[in-house]
């Protein structure tokens, strides 16, 4: 399987097959094939949390009403897929049960598809009887932060439904997946839990998988920045590439210092650099909070990849 060179011309798609690199079906076409045309540099997910403790954004779309009309915003700033969680991940959020975030995604999930029907829906999140409420709800896309490890019956709910599966890698358990892990070769280490998640959604019938080294999830700063910076070296595993930059305590602490971080409400600039290099290196999805600008970004970086 080809990478995204650092020097080479731009990626032919064709060397990308269509059945794992194109999500979806008919009416919901998404062609993440590096170097496709139809791809300003990426897709963008724009994050939608249906929480009240989120990191940057919790407690803003808590109802259905804000969370209609947030999306109606994202998607007429170009977002591809709208990802709905209904559960934080932050560091010290409490823990959700599963009849808590099933009311808190799925009346979400009903309006968006009732009144967005042309826009891919995403459910963030790790527990199976969550995701195939939401997916009877009208999600399209599973996404489950644990890569399948916390509880692997979700790949057979992604195949039941024939529904994309983005399987991110993490370590631990939910309520501590952001703890810094030690890495003697993260790159490497990510890449091959990742082919193992993989290879957990496909012997379970899923044919479309997507795949995200998890940024800010159980890494150091260095760690996270490596990872993206050799984004082009997961593609080995043959599926699409998606990562969540956004605003993370990552950005935070480059732009300030770790013990004096960025405030969140000033990490844009930051996040915009690291999804660009991410892109040049072959991600084709980026989950955004902010997405016109990002958007912009990639239309811009879009037809430059590859220039000399």
């Amino acid at each position: 399987m080809p990478r995204v060179s650092r020097s080479s011309p731009s990626p032919d798609p064709e060397t990308f097959p269509t059945d794992r690199f194109v999500l979806g079906g008919q009416a919901h076409s998404l062609d993440c094939r590096p170097g496709s045309s139809a791809v300003d540099g990426a897709h963008v997910m724009g994050i939608l949390n249906v929480t009240p403790d989120s990191f940057s954004d919790g407690g803003q779309y808590v109802t259905v009403e804000e969370a209609v009309s947030r999306t109606a915003e994202m998607l007429s700033e170009g977002a591809s897929i709208i990802d709905v969680g209904g559960e934080s991940t932050r560091p010290g959020a409490d823990p959700v049960t599963e009849a808590e975030e099933r009311d808190r995604v799925v009346p979400v999930i009903e309006a968006l598809s009732d009144r967005f029907p042309e826009a891919l829906l995403s459910i963030d999140t790790y527990k199976p009887d969550v995701a195939w409420a939401a997916l009877a709800a009208g999600a399209d896309i599973v996404n489950d932060v644990t890569g399948l490890r916390h509880q692997p019956e979700m790949a057979e709910v992604a195949a039941e439904a024939d529904a994309p599966l983005v399987v991110m890698h993490s370590a631990g358990e939910p309520g501590d997946l952001t703890r810094p892990r030690d890495y003697s070769d993260v790159t490497a280490q990510v890449r091959d839990a990742l082919a193992q998640s993989v290879e957990t959604a496909a012997q379970a019938g899923v044919e479309q998988i997507v795949i995200d080294p998890g940024f800010g999830f159980g890494k150091s700063n260095e760690d996270n920045l490596r990872l993206i910076n050799e984004v082009d070296e997961l593609l080995a595993l043959n599926r699409p590439v998606l990562v969540g930059v956004s605003r993370k305590s990552t950005i935070g602490a480059t732009l300030g210092t770790p013990d004096n971080p960025a405030p969140v409400g000033d990490r844009l600039y930051g996040s915009l650099g690291a999804t660009a290099v991410a892109v040049m290196r072959g991600a084709t999805i980026v989950r955004a909070h902010d997405v016109g600008p990002t958007v912009e970004m990639l239309r811009v970086l879009g037809p430059t990849l590859g220039q000399p």
